[in-house]
């Protein structure tokens, strides 16, 4: 019996409240939308680290990142190690592969050069195609803004991180990325091999700054029409000093409520361009009769504080930038709302056991296979998250979640503590308190056994 196929598609700084989100009376995301009414829902999904490479890596591999090497954007695949991905366990099990969009899976042998790909169109073959057509990818640098970012030995680099400028793409809406990206993806769906199940890994880049909107959405969302959250712009109570040294308070420096509006309409818009890339996905599948043979898992690897926490892009531990959305749609199976908290360390184990592919025996998640067929919901499960810096080893995040609370620790030995059922917006930090004085230790005990077993070095 020929397994399921499987569609992969991930973008890049959706949140998981995007998912069902309304702005100015427009539905943000409609394609996912629809998705969601035919899926399984994962509202409380949370990556291993709010960083593109770690998290992604951890994913694909199903191993936290301080276990498999890569803790922070490590490009060159320096710290990677050799950890089998899910692509490469899918091609060993008689699966046709295919990976289009951005490369940010880092192994070694690396991801590309592991196995034979029916088809691989990366973020290289995107910029040929585009100086092809005599556009220039070099980012304009009113698009950034240089920081001052944290080394492990305690000094300081220059950097220059995407920041809230906006601007309209200047060419036709066919050459943007994403655009590109799913026709390739077409392409591959096109053609199956109806011999074969088909693997096929769509790794989107939008919204990911820097803020350039194709011309046909830039106007799409009215900033002064857009309801923002109420903490935009605004500091939690008892946040701890060094916060804003991190990269995304400086990035919010000096951001006004009017540039935050244009911020929030330009993430927005291009959201709602990549939903319309998604959608395009989605309906050749049906066009093309396989539906009813494949599994569609859309997630994302990690959110954006938008003007949140008074903070711009990633890289910190508030729930704008871990909780992701996940939407898994498994032929047969009844969609529905799964309440708990869940890593995206468990897509791997819960795919393998879906597809009845053995599973490694060194995953560090939890497979939800009996949640999902049992009619069941995740109990009391711990999530844990970190952050090493970005460019290198650097400022240090770690975290661990639960179905009430929020645990943060960090380098300096700052603490945070988040009641999420009394303050979803995380802006009254709670460590202070004394009544909280064991429930930190508690948690604090379970994150440093985590780690250590996970050969985190803070805690050495």
């Amino acid at each position: 019996m020929k397994q399921h196929n499987i569609v992969f598609i991930m973008t890049d700084h959706q949140r998981a409240d995007s998912i069902e989100m309304r702005q100015c009376n427009i539905e943000v995301t409609p394609n996912l939308n629809k998705l969601a009414k035919e899926s399984l829902v994962f509202n409380r999904a949370y990556n291993t680290c709010p960083l593109c490479v770690p998290c992604r890596t951890a994913i694909s591999t199903g191993k936290y990142p301080t276990k498999n090497g890569v803790v922070f954007n490590d490009w060159k695949g320096i710290t990677a190690r050799d950890n089998k991905p899910f692509p490469q366990i899918l091609k060993e099990n008689g699966y046709n592969v295919s990976h289009v969009g951005v490369d940010h899976i880092k192994v070694k042998p690396a991801l590309k050069d592991r196995i034979k790909y029916d088809k691989w169109i990366d973020q290289t073959d995107y910029n040929r195609y585009i100086e092809e057509l005599g556009i220039s990818v070099k980012r304009d640098e009113k698009h950034s803004r240089e920081v001052k970012e944290l080394r492990a030995d305690g000094d300081y680099i220059n950097k220059r991180y995407s920041n809230t400028y906006v601007s309209k793409w200047e060419h036709d809406t066919t050459t943007f990325k994403d655009e590109y990206f799913t026709r390739e993806s077409l392409d591959v769906i096109d053609n199956v091999d109806e011999d074969n199940p088909f693997a096929l890994f769509i790794n989107y880049w939008a919204p990911h700054p820097p803020l350039r909107v194709p011309e046909e959405y830039i106007n799409k969302f009215n900033p002064d029409d857009i309801v923002l959250p109420d903490n935009v712009g605004k500091i939690a109570k008892n946040e701890p000093f060094n916060r804003r040294d991190g990269v995304p308070a400086q990035l919010a420096e000096n951001v006004t409520e009017k540039e935050w509006r244009q911020v929030w309409s330009a993430h927005l818009a291009l959201l709602n361009y990549v939903d319309d890339q998604i959608g395009k996905v989605i309906d050749r599948i049906k066009e093309k009769g396989l539906l009813k043979d494949t599994i569609i898992l859309f997630t994302s690897d990690h959110g954006d504080h938008l003007g949140q926490h008074s903070m711009y892009q990633k890289m910190e531990m508030y729930e704008q930038a871990v909780n992701v959305p996940l939407l898994i749609k498994i032929p047969n199976v009844k969609p529905r709302k799964i309440e708990g908290t869940m890593s995206n360390l468990d897509i791997l184990p819960t795919l393998l056991d879906e597809l009845d592919i053995d599973k490694p025996n060194d995953l560090d998640g939890t497979s939800n296979y009996e949640v999902i067929h049992n009619n069941e919901e995740i109990k009391d499960r711990k999530v844990f998250c970190q952050y090493s810096g970005n460019p290198e080893l650097g400022c240090v995040r770690r975290a661990v979640i639960t179905k009430k609370y929020k645990y943060i620790y960090d380098q300096m030995n700052e603490k945070e503590l988040y009641d999420l059922k009394l303050d979803p917006l995380e802006m009254n930090n709670i460590a202070t308190e004394e009544e909280n004085t064991e429930l930190i230790k508690t948690l604090h005990d379970e994150l440093v056994n985590w780690s250590k077993e996970k050969n985190d070095w803070v805690f050495d």
